[in-house]
């Protein structure tokens, strides 16, 4: 086994390969479905804007048609994580083959042409129009206005050490999203939650990150990690901070109760581990901690649904 199979971000034997056809693979893996991790980061923004949303309003309730939002969201969020991969892809397929963690996957290994590809992001974005037209006409509007955020992040890491930053405007507009589907407006915790995901995303993403930075210095692609350096722990514990002084505000703000307070001393908790434990020169270590932000996502959204319960 080489060292870029070593290496290699894809996973390999996982079950959503198992049970699909053998035709259909490099589509799984250009949608990312082998990796999930992305597509919670993007759903977790969502759910707690609508579970805050609810929560904020009396005239609304954890019933089914919450539970058929939730399900909506999630895949809604399963399908643009895979066509915001599938176009990253497509522009990245030039750096990709030059990385020893990206070479193996469709479109740099041949497995898929540049023009399937693009066929599938339109099949990706059909759906995901589909998902967001069950909306109100304003959540559809504040919906689509992603786009411009989804297609210009590829190019960010071209120009700015700071893509990382972008990453965190695009994958937190959910927040958005779902409180203008429960509400019909943005108002201060919908801005505030989006300003917390986005302080967390530069977070878990510069962790991310530090897998690729060698390879990254060598193509000149640029990465919050390149810029921190040996000063990274400084900096996600800003970042971090910052996360949880955004939401604790919200939680102030709304008068949440008890639970939320108990989930959010619990993600404080789970990020002081992620910053006191991480090796940042271990692309494996980096990579564990990075997923474990599903963890955070877990602890905040079942914090607010039992305050909207309570």
């Amino acid at each position: 086994m080489n060292d870029t199979t070593l290496r290699s971000d894809i996973v390999q034997g996982h079950w959503v390969m198992r049970i699909m056809p053998k035709s259909a693979w490099p589509y799984m893996k250009l949608a990312r479905l082998d990796r999930p991790i992305g597509t919670w980061l993007l759903l977790f923004p969502c759910w707690w804007s609508l579970t805050l949303a609810t929560t904020a309003s009396p005239a609304h309730q954890l019933d089914f048609g919450f539970i058929w939002l939730v399900v909506l969201f999630a895949i809604g969020s399963l399908v643009m994580r895979g066509a915001g991969c599938t176009f990253n892809d497509i522009v990245d397929r030039d750096f990709d083959i030059k990385v020893a963690r990206t070479s193996d996957r469709p479109i740099p290994s041949g497995q898929v042409t540049t023009r399937q590809a693009i066929l599938f992001l339109g099949l990706q974005l059909l759906i995901g129009l589909t998902i967001l037209l069950q909306l109100n006409w304003y959540a559809v509007a504040v919906g689509a206005a992603s786009l411009f955020l989804v297609f210009t992040y590829p190019f960010m890491k071209r120009i700015t050490y700071w893509p990382q930053a972008w990453l965190g405007l695009t994958f937190n507009w959910g927040a958005l999203v779902g409180w203008a589907t429960i509400q019909g407006n943005l108002d201060w915790p919908a801005l505030g939650l989006y300003a917390a995901g986005i302080a967390w995303t530069l977070g878990y993403d510069t962790i991310y990150a530090h897998q690729d930075k060698e390879d990254d210095a060598l193509i000149g692609v640029k990465s919050t990690a390149l810029k921190f350096g040996s000063a990274t722990k400084s900096w996600l514990w800003f970042f971090y901070a910052l996360t949880s002084l955004l939401l604790a505000a919200t939680g102030v703000g709304l008068g949440l109760p008890w639970p939320f307070w108990a989930a959010l001393m619990a993600v404080g908790a789970h990020f002081s581990w992620q910053i006191l434990t991480l090796n940042s020169e271990d692309p494996q270590d980096c990579l564990t901690k990075f997923k474990s932000n599903r963890y955070v996502g877990w602890l905040l959204f079942a914090g607010l649904l039992l305050s909207n319960a309570i």
